[in-house]
């Protein structure tokens, strides 16, 4: 991250999970963070642990399937700062079901999060990056993008927004932005809880199961992911864009 100004990070999903650990890794990096989400409690919840750790922020209610929402909000962030440096695409929801049983609206909500969301977000940011010449999207996909039984519609998600991300890279890389992707592995979190209720089995059993597959023999946690984002974010990844990091404890077997 830059030293010489307090960089601008707008972070969607970022209530909870994932999201709020890059929020708040960012923050005590010295970012303004922005957290944008649908979940309002989680969002009060959120900032007023940001408030305890002393970290600068803001937060908003955005729908960012909403193309008017999210030119809104883009538009407020950038006339107030006069800039927005970092851009993570975070914001993901699933819906799984094996594809006899997955529903058109099942694959179109999940859609629409993942990529129209990115895209939206990745759109009104760079704006401002290209006009201050400078920029850093940081998009998250998974390994389910791989490829993984129950998720036809996620997986297929996930893995657009890799091709999203390194086209990006191509068309924005002369304005000194950068894109990359992080793809996490297994990650504790509600989303991970939620599945193994899916499932019904225990979070121990499907986390044991999960452990079981990971050569480095732990689950993810979302500081984990939160790491590589800083990373990403900062001055030391300036001449890396397009790629793919997968945060999974070793390679998708």
């Amino acid at each position: 991250m830059k030293t010489s100004e307090q960089e601008i990070a707008v972070i969607t999903g970022a209530a909870k999970g994932i999201g709020l650990a890059i929020t708040r890794k960012l923050g005590e990096k010295g970012a303004h963070v922005c957290l944008l989400d649908q979940d309002e409690k989680g969002l009060k919840k959120a900032v007023k642990e940001l408030d305890s750790l002393g970290i600068s922020n803001e937060s908003a209610k955005v729908d960012i399937t909403d193309e008017n929402d999210v030119k809104k909000i883009f538009f407020h962030l950038g006339y107030k700062h006069k800039k927005i440096d970092i851009l993570v695409n975070n914001a993901g929801i699933t819906k799984d079901n094996l594809l006899f049983k997955m529903t058109t609206d099942d694959w179109t909500k999940v859609m629409d999060v993942h990529l129209k969301g990115a895209f939206l977000c990745s759109k009104y940011a760079q704006e401002w990056m290209v006009k201050n010449k400078y920029g850093r999207i940081i998009n998250l996909s998974s390994v389910s993008a791989l490829g993984n039984r129950g998720q036809a519609n996620y997986a297929a998600a996930k893995a657009g927004i890799q091709g999203f991300t390194k086209t990006l890279a191509i068309e924005l890389g002369k304005f000194n932005i950068t894109v990359n992707v992080i793809a996490p592995g297994f990650i504790v979190t509600d989303m991970t809880k939620a599945v193994a209720e899916r499932m019904n089995i225990s979070f121990e059993e499907l986390k044991e199961s999960k452990i079981n597959q990971i050569p480095v023999k732990r689950a993810g946690t979302p500081d984990d992911i939160a790491n590589a984002a800083c990373f990403f974010a900062s001055s030391s990844s300036s001449f890396i864009s397009g790629q793919v990091l997968y945060v999974a404890g070793g390679p998708k077997q």
